[in-house]
């Protein structure tokens, strides 16, 4: 009876010992709020107003699992697989444009320990991680169009890639990216590579980042960038090989007693940029690699902004963008973009908030792309307002 006894309790620690080495999260975000645009390009090529109810406003909702496994002697397994949906309709994020990706925000597997972390698979680089010193933090998508879906601060993924990652170095953490290309005898086909730092010191934040991408086969159908992934707009313009994207961030953010100030440049050059021959009057917008946005060869894009603590739970945010693009077309024609926004952020709690922001998206000499992605269609302004709400669990 006491043998049983004793290997009932053996066993017992051994399980509790085992459980406590290994675990489990499941975490995500639900961000949904009611949109208004003043301007949005119609069917018939007119613009009028729309109302909308938009996933994701400022970050967009997911669902995810992440897990850590203690190996012994400092060394840790780690995995993390993230899942993105619309909450407004339910369907998987991208199912509506033909991605049907289940973990298409995240899917990485690798180790960690005091040497750092490597993990390979589909993540982002380290232009998403130091959006945190940006208006991404505050406003998110809000400020996407305007430039920062063409810096890649609100992150975009890179296909079959292994990501080294620093430990944190009195403040200072660093990170280098590679993107397999995966073409038999073609090393550069589709390949992509980025590497950058941040550092973070009390009040102080810096850091600055690059990331260069090159086309896959024709199509970009093995391109590890998964911005110019399956883009059929690259046909005849380039090889598979060529670089396609190049893009540099650097700023910084200061918190000053309530007030957190940041301000930022990047520049952003598409070397295979060409004339779009769609017809459209005027050139065309930034954005993620389409026939409409790809006569763009360079952009310069500065950011100023703020957020002032009024109480613990009541942000007041304020940001400018400036995106000054160079097009492609004959004369190195100039254009520019610049956004005002003003919100407010108050938290119910430290898992859900409640958002108000009014931003003003004007264009000259270029296409304006629409707050939210609802184009104007030519040069213009637009005003758009989005109330919502945000829960973390």
């Amino acid at each position: 009876m006491k043998k049983s006894l004793i290997a009932l309790a053996v066993l017992g620690a051994i399980a509790g010992a085992a459980q406590a080495q290994s675990s489990v999260t499941i975490y995500g975000i639900v961000d949904t709020g009611v949109v208004y645009t003043s301007k949005a390009l119609t069917s018939t090529g007119g613009t009028g107003s729309k109302f909308s109810i938009n996933s994701g406003v400022i970050q967009g909702s997911r669902l995810g699992f992440k897990g850590v496994e203690d190996l012994g002697g400092g060394l840790k397994a780690l995995f993390q697989l993230e899942a993105g949906f619309n909450n407004d309709t339910g369907a998987l994020n991208g199912q509506d444009k033909g991605t049907t990706n289940l973990f298409r925000r995240k899917s990485v597997v690798g180790l960690g320990g005091n040497f750092g972390s490597v993990l390979l698979g589909r993540q982002t680089d380290i232009l998403d991680d130091v959006s945190q010193w940006t208006s991404v933090q505050d406003f998110g998508g809000v400020t996407g169009s305007v430039g920062h879906n063409f810096n890649r601060l609100e992150g975009t993924r890179t296909n079959n890639s292994i990501r080294y990652n620093t430990p944190d170095l009195s403040g200072f953490t660093a990170s280098a990216i590679y993107g397999f290309g995966e073409a038999a005898g073609q090393t550069s086909n589709g390949q992509s590579f980025g590497l950058g730092g941040q550092y973070a010191n009390g009040p102080l934040g810096l850091f600055a980042a690059y990331y260069q991408s090159k086309l896959g086969t024709p199509g970009g159908t093995n391109a590890s960038d998964t911005s110019i992934l399956g883009n059929t707009s690259f046909a005849g313009h380039g090889n598979a090989g060529d670089t396609a994207l190049k893009t540099f961030s650097l700023g910084a953010s200061y918190q000053a007693g309530p007030a957190r100030l940041y301000g930022n440049w990047s520049r952003t050059k598409q070397p295979l940029a060409y004339t779009s021959t769609l017809g459209v009057t005027g050139n065309l917008q930034p954005g993620s690699f389409t026939v409409g946005s790809f006569n763009n060869t360079k952009a310069d894009i500065f950011e100023l902004g703020v957020n002032y603590a009024v109480t613990a739970p009541l942000h007041l945010l304020a940001s400018v963008q400036y995106n000054k693009l160079t097009f492609a077309d004959a004369g190195s024609d100039k254009g520019k973009l610049t956004q005002f926004n003003l919100g407010t952020d108050y938290f119910l709690s430290k898992r859900t908030d409640l958002y108000a922001f009014v931003s003003n998206l004007r264009a000259k000499d270029a296409v304006n792309p629409g707050v939210f992605g609802d184009s104007l269609g030519n040069t213009g302004n637009q005003t758009a307002v989005a109330v919502g709400i945000r829960h973390k669990f």
